[in-house]
């Protein structure tokens, strides 16, 4: 989708991009025929001012739309408390939906479908296409949360999921575990994080001399802790001499801690676990929960900032922000 910017209609009209501003944003002591000439470029070449950022100068509190998978996994609700927050500060409404990684309900939230007439989307979409995520400079900002690819005017702030998986894996081969499984693929879902997270994890393997097993990765239809708990005993019975197993979050490492201790196997001496998100309930468990812990306050201020300056110049180009992560090891698999 190509970008319309008052550089474009000032070049058409012949005028200043001062003088397209100005008339774009209703300021007086601009010539009538200047005007019109303005605003018949902006009618030919289809632009449309950035509401938003209008009101946003004129003072109004802009209302953010927050749209999550789930409210009820702890890694989202975290994000959503540090966002309010944030928002608060700048003096921003935050309105929270949940779309539980439906398709329809995703489209549905990129096309204002809750009626709040937000004036700027956090989207952090399972489903939904890439195409469909293609923003214009009329529309709306969007800010994408995690690993999905977006076109258009789309800032996208994430982890970097292949590192961090890698980074995940490398830990547990240096403590001597060869037979590493990995749980978390969705192949059903358009989000990359899963596709990512597993090639961090193969590049693990290959470095270390060892080729990747179909039968050591489990795919997964969500990724809550009865998910984490089947997904063990399946690998278990794919191969009875696991010795460690990467969880895609922390929820599904929870889930596979539960199943590990009903089935005998101690955690870390017969098998290690590695979870990704550090949620509070890990850092409790028992063992507590070696994780990936993305900066999460960070993520959010980096949203809040690339929304700032996107309701300020809606025209800026597409941004890639990354956000650092650290490896916590705890009890469940210390060396």
């Amino acid at each position: 989708m190509s970008r319309i910017t008052l550089r474009d209609i000032a070049v058409h009209a012949e005028v200043s991009v001062r003088t397209v501003s100005n008339v774009v944003n209703d300021f007086p002591h601009v010539a009538s025929d200047t005007r019109q000439r303005v605003q018949a470029a902006i009618a030919e070449l289809g632009y449309r001012p950035n509401i938003a950022a209008r009101q946003l100068r004129q003072g109004r509190q802009p209302m953010i739309s927050l749209v999550l998978p789930e409210i009820d996994s702890p890694y989202f609700s975290e994000l959503a408390a540090w966002l309010v927050r944030g928002a608060e500060l700048r003096g921003w409404i935050v309105h929270i939906e949940q779309t539980d990684g439906d398709l329809m309900r995703e489209r549905a939230m990129l096309r204002g479908a809750h009626g709040l007439g937000a004036d700027a989307i956090v989207f952090s979409p399972w489903a939904v296409g890439a195409d469909e995520i293609e923003r214009g400079p009329s529309a709306p900002p969007v800010i994408m949360l995690g690993e999905r690819p977006g076109g258009g005017l789309v800032d996208h702030v994430a982890v970097d999921n292949i590192a961090a998986a890698r980074e995940a894996t490398e830990h547990l081969l240096a403590g001597g575990r060869r037979r590493i499984g990995a749980i978390g693929l969705q192949p059903h879902l358009s989000n990359e994080t899963a596709r990512l997270r597993t090639e961090g994890y193969r590049q693990a393997l290959r470095a270390a001399g060892l080729m990747p097993r179909a039968a050591l990765e489990i795919a997964v239809k969500r990724l809550h802790r009865p998910d984490g708990a089947r997904a063990v005993v399946q690998l278990l019975r794919q191969e009875p001499e696991l010795d460690a197993v990467f969880c895609y979050t922390d929820q599904l490492a929870l889930g596979a801690l539960h199943a590990l201790a009903a089935g005998g196997r101690a955690v870390p001496g017969d098998v290690a676990v590695v979870g990704f998100d550090d949620i509070e309930a890990g850092r409790y468990s028992v063992p507590s929960l070696s994780t990936i812990a993305p900066d999460k306050p960070r993520l959010v201020e980096l949203a809040l900032d690339c929304l700032a300056e996107r309701l300020a110049d809606h025209t800026l180009a597409a941004r890639e922000r990354r956000v650092p992560h650290r490896l916590e090891i705890r009890q469940s698999s210390s060396p």
